[in-house]
Formats: C-alpha cells, sequence, structure tokens
C-alpha cells in the first residue's frame, strides 16, 4: 500500500525547521498545549498585508494611496501592543509603509493572484500555500509568472534570504504547475525599508529546495509514526534551544524554552514604531 502524502503548508515545515518539538505542540498533541499572548508583530504584519490584499480588490481609478488610511483602519488588528500609544505609532508607520509602497505599483495592472492559493502533489508532499502575490510579467519567450511575498519585520533582507526561502521555492515550483507557465523570480518586498531582495531560481534550485521538504516531510512521519506506536514524543520531538525560543508560542509548557528570557508581546515592534530622541 502506497504511503499517504504528507499534507503541508510552508508555516507546518518550516515549524518543523525550527524546532521539531514546537511542531509537535501545534500539530501532534491533541489537544495542543495553550500558547502565549498574541504578538504585537503578527498583528502588524497582518493588518498591512490585508490591507494590500483590499487595496487590489478596489477598481483601478480607486488605488490611490488616499484609500489606504479606510482601508488599514478596516483591518486593523489591535492585539499584543504595549498601549494605546504604540498601537497609534504603530499605525501611523503602518500607513506610512503602505503608502510609499503603492506609490509604486501601477493601479491599472492586476496581479495574476492576490492571496492566491496554490497547491501541488509529488511523491511525498500534498503541499498548498496562500500567497501574498503572483505577478505576470513579460519574458523572453513569453509572460512569466513572479512570486511576491510582503515582509514588515526585520531589517537587512537581501537577495540570500530569497534565495533560500523554501516557501518562496515552493510555491514558485506550485505556480509554474497550477499556472503552466515558467515561474523562476521570487521576491521578498520589504515595506518598512522600500526595498526588494530577489532570487531567480533554476529548474535545478527548484528541485532542490523540493528535495529539501521532501526530506523533512519523511523526517516529520517517521517521528509521527514513532509516537503513534507509543514512543517517546520529547524523543521523536526534540527541542532545538536557542534565541527563537524567547520568541515561542509554547514556551511556556516546553522545558527547555522556559529556561530562556521571555519576550515582550511587543518587543519586535518596538525599535519599528517608537520614536528615536532627537527625531520626528
Amino acid at each position: 500500500m502506497p504511503e499517504r502524502l504528507f499534507v503541508c503548508t510552508p508555516s507546518k515545515l518550516g515549524a518543523y525547521a525550527d524546532c521539531p518539538r514546537r511542531y509537535r505542540y501545534s500539530y501532534v498533541d491533541r489537544p495542543a498545549p495553550p500558547k502565549g499572548p498574541p504578538w504585537a508583530h503578527n498583528s502588524l504584519g497582518a493588518s498591512v498585508h490585508t490591507a494590500l490584499k483590499n487595496w487590489y480588490a478596489l477598481s483601478p481609478e480607486r488605488r490611490r494611496p488616499e484609500a489606504l488610511a479606510a482601508l488599514l483602519k478596516g483591518t486593523w488588528v489591535r492585539e499584543g501592543y504595549r498601549d494605546d500609544e504604540q498601537e497609534r505609532a504603530a499605525y501611523r508607520r503602518a500607513l506610512g509603509w503602505l503608502e510609499s509602497y503603492v506609490e509604486t505599483l501601477d493601479p491599472g495592472v492586476d496581479p495574476l493572484g492576490v492571496e492566491r492559493v496554490v497547491a501541488v502533489k509529488t511523491a511525498v508532499l500534498a503541499f498548498n500555500g496562500r500567497t501574498d502575490r503572483i505577478d505576470s510579467r513579460p519574458g523572453p519567450d513569453g509572460p512569466e509568472l513572479v512570486i511576491v511575498d510582503y515582509k514588515t519585520g526585520r531589517t537587512g533582507l537581501d537577495a540570500d534570504d530569497a534565495r533560500g526561502s523554501q516557501a518562496l521555492a515552493l510555491y514558485a515550483y506550485a505556480a509554474e504547475r497550477v499556472f503552466r507557465r515558467p515561474c523562476r523570480r521570487v521576491e521578498l518586498h520589504h515595506l518598512p525599508t522600500g526595498t526588494v531582495a530577489a532570487h531567480e531560481h533554476t529548474v535545478e534550485s527548484l528541485a532542490r529546495q523540493l528535495t529539501r521538504a521532501e526530506e523533512s516531510a519523511r523526517d516529520i512521519m517517521a517521528a509521527e509514526r514513532v509516537v503513534a506506536d507509543g514512543g517517546d514524543p520529547d524523543e521523536a520531538f526534540p527541542t532545538t534551544p536557542g534565541p527563537r525560543c524567547g520568541w515561542c508560542d509554547y514556551r511556556r509548557t516546553c522545558p527547555a524554552g522556559a529556561q530562556a528570557p521571555g519576550k515582550e508581546p511587543w518587543a519586535a515592534v518596538e525599535r519599528a514604531v517608537d520614536p528615536v530622541p532627537g527625531q520626528d
């Protein structure tokens, strides 16, 4: 009997790559352990992503920077901020990012997909994921697809980040098969700095990323079988202690994570939105 396919998303694969124990808490243990409080940086990112999705839902003549304030207010997620003052500062900063970003876009051009789910099956995976945006751009041999991923977090994104992103590579691999058009270029659009980090994949580099994902899937399924057969779940899904522990939703549940200093829910947005002395 053929082995079942591993149903996965980029976040599911990423959870295991970051820490097998976090994967177990998220996807294996039932009931799942309680999570910590919501993170402000997740609220900020979700608000910006949804505002951009809704901007593209407007008719082309209404896609103007002036429309963004209402769009962002309508999608704003309030959870995780230190106080109302920090939340207001985050809103103002996010609105500025959006207004600057849409100035770089042609309002008359519709992407091929916005928040579009792409899916593909391989011998091991049943992969699906929701892309921020899929562009269709002219290529030497006809239209080519480009995967666009919005980023609102840390600075310093470069071509290596785009090249190394398994999620972007899997999106490209799946999109090429869904739309039957070449899809090799992936881009990280960092809204706070207005920069774009891009990479041009090859057939071979996409295949390498797919192989890595399939290897992870096999490891996960093997660990899940151990637990299902009565094995020690802690051994099947070990911890990988490190700086990420302070940001983990399950830090209070995990014995290793509990040893790490916890981060405040608003810590990641402080540098992005709090005023710098001597500056506006």
